[in-house]
């Protein structure tokens, strides 16, 4: 099949109001993010007090002469959500869940040569359906596919590892590959096998999406023939000297499907798919893939890409995975809904093992206008969808079928579980199923004061109605569900779930829920691991979601029981909605009650830019990732004083020495090392020197002063073994701007993230995003983070597709072009055009109204 792009020349317009003028937007789009937010949203803290709307979005498409007698298939990646689709007035389909990729055959629907109108609408006023930012509209690609009548279905191609052989480019046993093909009528299919050139693991420099260049001989197969009736064909191909795809090596191969169809050899159709060659196993050796034990070390992450909302951009996409990976996370949780195309194919590129996950509940509501009136009609059309995406990528390893289901603690929910791992076995049975249940919230579910309950779904919605019907914010009102439950775990802090969970109870209304899936998925349950893998031998656990503040302890313990393959830690990245569920703020940021005015959950390792924060530093060290050290400070202006409660918070410190204004003050010093010993230094002089022991933290408090922090580690022999050192800013002041991540392909040669080296050309690519930095330093290029003040950024020769700062309170907008900056820092995201030239330029001004940064990103 051939791919048409359709992602232009659509447009836009609230559904209520009929008068509206169409808005031309380009997709993917979020229209959520231009909503107003309210402290009468009825969504609440669900969204960051984003109103909720209706809306229609319109294209008109004139099929050429060239597709008469062509068959036509429109794909929507995502859709938020109750997505119609209307064909010429018509309704072609209707599909319910906001994050399923779905199809419309649009053969019998089109006139070709004459404009045909597609009107799509997707509901988000029926507030609230959802715990966190959704996002609204057609905020994944659309893709119209064209191919003859004879064809290769679309998707029709699977493709699955039979043996990787030796196992490596000089091993005299070949690899096998099976293919099957399924087209829609009777015909001959060939494959043709080239390798693509590999990613590099260690810097994640790319080569974009074109892989015309191939490397290796290309391995042909004999024609196959179609039989009639069944339309499938498998074909296994030997694939000598196979380069496997791991973490480490994400090796990947293009296979060219050629199809001719049996009734008129003038019929051809042909399809690409990308795959590659690697053992998936699991059992009492853990995790394995190509026969080698694999740790899960992964993060949790929500669908957002922060200050373009929703938008599932592929330049995004990508940079999100580089930069988690660069972190030291070698897995992604998609939470709590399947991921997109752009960002599996991000992970296959750059070796991130992936968990895709279904959904957030199954039949208990836990919001009032959620999935669940769909749920028992839709679940196996949904999973269906998602196997399909998800079968040819090598970095999905296995499937969720949800998140905290209470239901798993009821007869009827125990059984559905079962039903839907058999379910996904019989799509995929080369792939474990888990699910994230909490123990502790599966207890109180079975004794009748569960987290979530129908009736709590709908007072809650009618408390934020009666609310909204007075035209008033209420400052104390009763919570109810997830955000009672996570305010109280912040109050009693991270040992108070992990703690409950380690009740028999805990044990009695999960073990038969576990039983029914592969790998049994533990939300917060880290106390219990030892006692469950002795009680129940052939169980293998997984770390479903987990405290930061944990992985240093998970890490040492999951060394010698590989049955525990692994954790995801809530969360990677900072995410919108849920908001103040995990930040970490003083009341010069922040009101310190969670109400109007808070945005994010601010409970990501990196914040909602994709800056590492002092966290982002720890797991690195507490992974094993890297040694260490590390040096993070609590910022010295607020030392020891009080801030917003959280569990799923660590630390609020930062890789910064630079707290000007502050001599004298007595600063919170962390270290991070995997070392027997760690000295601190200030100004070439040893202050402090601290112990490790079964740890890899040493906390220090010492006198700010400006000049240089130094940690210095040691062996247990009193080797140095590594140092690590921040300078202080000098008293002067101005606004920086620099690319970090460029849709060229040119991301941080250094391996995280940070702005690439002046002396480094950086273009950015017709159609592609630049994220750039923006930050107050001194004249040396050092961050300020005390500086504030509100910057208005412009562009020219291109689009500047969000602006705005990491803050978790944050009352502006990222798409007005005007933003605060967080600890001296805000992130511009601009788009070149797709009609940009090389030797166009793309020109980005920032400005304070004393101070200008301006930055000129040639296109290339």
């Amino acid at each position: 099949m051939h791919a048409i792009e359709f992602n232009h020349d659509w447009s836009y317009r609230h559904l209520d109001v009929s008068d509206e003028a169409f808005v031309p937007v380009t997709l993917p789009h979020d229209a959520m993010i231009s909503e107003a937010r309210t402290p009468l949203a009825v969504s609440g803290v669900n969204s960051g007090w984003f109103e909720g709307r209706d809306y229609e979005y319109v294209r008109r498409f004139t099929p050429g002469p060239e597709l008469a007698g062509r068959t036509m298939i429109l794909e929507f990646e995502g859709v938020y959500h109750n997505a119609e689709v209307w064909i010429n007035g018509e309704q072609a389909i209707f599909r319910p869940y906001g994050y399923t990729n779905f199809t419309v055959d649009v053969t019998d629907r089109f006139i070709v040569g004459r404009e045909n109108e597609i009107r799509v609408i997707a509901r988000n006023a029926d507030q609230p359906n959802s715990r966190w930012y959704s996002g609204a509209g057609i905020y994944r690609p659309v893709t119209l596919w064209i191919a003859p009548h004879d064809h290769i279905q679309l998707d029709g191609v699977s493709v699955r590892t039979v043996s990787i052989g030796s196992g490596s480019p000089n091993g005299t046993e070949p690899a096998q590959v099976e293919f099957t093909v399924e087209t829609t009528a009777p015909g001959a299919v060939s494959i043709a096998i080239e390798q693509l050139p590999t990613v590099s693991a260690g810097t994640f420099d790319v080569t974009g999406d074109d892989y015309s260049n191939t490397s290796g001989d290309t391995i042909q197969s004999p024609p196959q023939t179609v039989a009639d009736g069944e339309h499938k064909a498998t074909i296994t191909l030997d694939i000598p000297g196979a380069r496997l795809w791991s973490p480490d090596e994400p090796n990947l191969y293009a296979a060219h499907i050629a199809y001719v169809s049996a009734t008129d050899p003038t019929i051809t159709d042909a399809t690409d798919v990308t795959f590659g060659i690697r053992e998936l196993a699991w059992g009492r050796d853990g995790l394995t893939i190509n026969g080698k034990r694999v740790i899960v070390q992964g993060a949790c992450i929500h669908h957002d890409n922060g200050i373009l909302g929703a938008c599932a951009y592929a330049d995004a996409e990508e940079r999100k995975i580089a930069l988690l990976k660069a972190n030291g996370y070698n897995a992604i949780r998609s939470a709590h809904n399947p991921c997109s195309k752009a960002l599996l194919d991000a992970a296959d590129r750059l070796g991130m093992l992936v968990m895709d996950e279904y959904i957030d509940h199954w039949y208990i509501h836990k919001t009032q206008h959620d999935y669940v009136d769909y749920f028992d009609q839709w679940w196996k059309a949904d999973l269906t969808d998602m196997v399909v995406k998800d079968r040819n990528h090598p970095s999905v390893i296995m499937y969720s079928t949800g998140n905290e289901v209470g239901e798993t603690a009821q007869k009827r929910g125990i059984a559905l579980a079962g039903d839907m791992t058999d379910f996904l076995h019989r799509l995929d049975p080369i792939r474990p199923v888990t699910c994230g249940i909490n123990i502790f919230f599966n207890f109180l579910t079975s004794i009748g004061i569960g987290q979530f309950s129908d009736n709590k779904a709908a007072k809650e919605a009618a408390v934020a109605q009666k609310r909204r019907a007075a035209g008033k914010m209420v400052h104390k009102r009763n919570v109810v569900g997830s955000e009672f439950f996570n305010a109280m775990t912040s109050k009693l802090g991270a040992g108070f779930m992990k703690t409950m969970a380690t009740l028999p109870m805990c044990d009695w209304v999960t073990r038969d829920a576990f039983a029914r899936m592969d790998i049994a998925g533990y939300n917060y349950g880290i106390k219990r691991y030892a006692h469950d893998l002795k009680k129940y031998p052939d169980r293998l656990i997984l770390g479903s979601e987990t405290f930061c503040s944990d992985a240093y302890r998970f890490r040492e313990f999951v060394k010698n029981n590989p049955r525990l393959i692994g954790d995801f830690v809530w969360s990677g990245i900072d995410y919108l909605g849920e908001a103040g569920v995990g930040a970490w703020e003083y009341e010069d940021y922040a009101s310190l009650n969670i109400e109007f005015g808070w945005l994010t959950a601010g409970s990501g390792r990196l914040d909602l830019t994709g800056k590492p924060l002092g966290e982002a530093l720890y797991t690195r060290v507490a992974l094993e990732a890297e040694p260490g050290p590390y040096i993070a400070v609590s910022p010295v202006n607020h030392t020891d004083r009080k801030h917003s409660p959280s569990s799923w918070k660590m630390t609020g410190a930062r890789d910064s020495w630079s707290w000007n204004g502050c001599e004298g003050a007595k600063a919170n010093v962390e270290v991070y090392a995997r070392a027997a010993s760690v000295a601190l230094l200030i100004n070439g002089k040893e202050v402090d020197r601290k112990e490790l022991n079964d740890t890899c933290l040493a906390l220090f408090a010492v006198v700010w002063r400006p000049g240089i922090i130094e940690a210095v580690s040691y062996d247990a022999s009193g080797h140095e073994i590594g140092r690590t050192s921040l300078t202080s800013a000098s008293e002067h002041t101005m606004l920086a701007a620099e690319v970090e991540w460029s849709g060229a392909g040119r991301s941080c040669g250094n391996g995280h993230a940070g702005p690439v080296a002046a002396n480094e050309p950086v273009t950015v690519a017709p159609g592609h995003l630049a994220f750039v930095r923006v930050r107050y330093t001194d004249e040396h290029g050092i961050t300020k983070p005390l500086e504030r003040g509100t910057l208005r950024a412009s562009v020219k020769g291109g689009i500047l597709l969000g602006f705005g700062c990491a803050a978790p309170y944050n009352t502006g907008s990222f798409v007005t072009g005007v933003t605060d900056t967080y600890y001296g820092e805000a992130l511009a995201v601009v788009q070149a055009p797709e009609t940009a030239a090389p030797g166009d330029v793309v020109g980005l001004t920032v400005s304070d109204g004393g101070r200008t940064a301006s930055l000129a990103i040639p296109v290339g």
